[in-house]
């Protein structure tokens, strides 16, 4: 790669901190978080001047890790109701991204919080690039913003339509983008951390893990269901509450109580949850609605296939990497026989292996993002 310039480049993600700091935030990783953090690190070790806006948890101001420096917008608790979208929300926010004072800010998912980067970055003629995160940030009836949310659903669009670039995580995430929203965008592969250890078969003592924050829309009750019709094998789940629907996790954690089979360990560090993939067997992912999930790509880094509803542009068919299925009952046999024939077991995860080795590469993979972030230095590779 060239010798990277000083481009001055800003992360904007309140709950980044779970990942680069989870001394401060203990809510457990998700994927943004995962995916700025490794790409904010991976820039910092090429020269960069990385910063990142984050919740304020307690942490100091312009506290550096890994060679990205933090500033806090606001206390996600502050504020009373509707007032505190003003106050301290905006204001805090506005303050530290002034205080980041970059020439390049990135943000993702959809919701207000882009339309506001968006705003601050026009207002002062800075460059913003927002990222896909989901195939749902693509779906105007299907964005995870409340219906009756008017003002983030107008300020997504306003972000959308003023971004200097959009990146999408997938072929269909262009296409949906382009057909909902008439927004161009050029698809970037996802980061990759360190994979856990690359157990054999006889040392992996967990038959099937899961993974995700704890939204509905995940449908945990699949895997549970799955995991009764399967007594004999042993099922991990990992996963924090979230703060649009606190009561799931408790309900959730109820019916586990109930399923003898299955270990729920709640939120947990994103070290501790990397090294869950290369102690399992088979990844499991009930979604019925994702973008490109750093779990199949942590899986797959570790050896380990994935079973799914969702199959990003096909890729778990096309390339043997687990299986792609469409019922519970196809859900429960998949695992059962990747959990349980080594040679089946073997095959795919050499292919998994082989899959991550040929196209999730550092450097290529880096200068995608660098085409937007940095264009001026980023080149496309091929």
């Amino acid at each position: 790669m060239q010798e990277a310039s000083r481009t001055r480049i800003c992360f904007v993600g309140l709950n980044n901190l779970a990942v680069l700091a989870p001394e401060y935030d203990r809510s457990g990783p998700a994927g943004e978080p995962v995916q700025h953090t490794l790409l904010a690190r991976s820039l910092a070790r090429r020269g960069y001047d990385v910063s990142m806006v984050t919740g304020d948890f307690g942490q100091p101001d312009g506290k550096v890790w890994d060679g990205v420096k933090t500033f806090k917008a606001y206390s996600l608790e502050a504020g009373l109701p509707v007032l505190r979208f003003v106050h301290p929300r905006w204001t805090g926010l506005l303050s530290a991204l002034g205080r980041a004072n970059a020439d390049v800010y990135y943000s993702s998912c959809a919701g207000g919080l882009a339309g506001q980067v968006a705003m601050f970055c026009a207002w002062h003629g800075k460059r913003y690039v927002f990222r896909l995160a989901s195939d749902s940030d693509c779906m105007p009836d299907a964005l995870i913003i409340k219906h009756w949310y008017w003002r983030d659903q107008r300020l997504y669009r306003y972000a959308l339509s003023h971004a200097a670039g959009v990146l999408a995580q997938s072929k269909r995430q262009q296409e949906l983008l382009w057909r909902n929203f008439q927004v161009r965008s050029s698809i970037a592969r996802m980061m990759i951390g360190a994979p856990g250890a690359n157990a054999e078969f006889a040392a992996r003592d967990v038959d099937a893990l899961w993974v995700s924050n704890l939204r509905r829309l995940k449908r945990p009750d699949i895997l549970l269901g799955v995991a009764s019709e399967l007594p004999q094998l042993a099922f991990h789940m990992v996963g924090g509450a979230v703060r649009s629907d606190p009561g799931f996790f408790e309900e959730l954690r109820s019916q586990v109580r109930r399923t003898a089979n299955v270990t729920f360990h709640g939120a947990l560090p994103y070290d501790e949850t990397s090294a869950l993939y290369g102690r399992a067997r088979v990844f499991v992912n009930s979604s019925e609605m994702e973008g490109f999930p750093n779990t199949y790509l942590q899986s797959w880094a570790s050896g380990t296939p994935v079973v799914a509803f969702f199959d990003p542009d096909g890729l778990i068919a096309k390339h043997g990497l687990g299986a792609a299925v469409r019922t519970q009952a196809e859900m429960r046999d998949a695992i059962r026989k990747l959990s349980r024939d080594e040679a089946a077991w073997r095959a795919a995860r050499a292919r998994c292996l082989a899959f991550i080795e040929r196209s999730y590469g550092e450097d290529a993979t880096l200068q995608q993002y660098l085409q937007v972030l940095d264009p001026a230095r980023g080149v496309c590779e091929t």
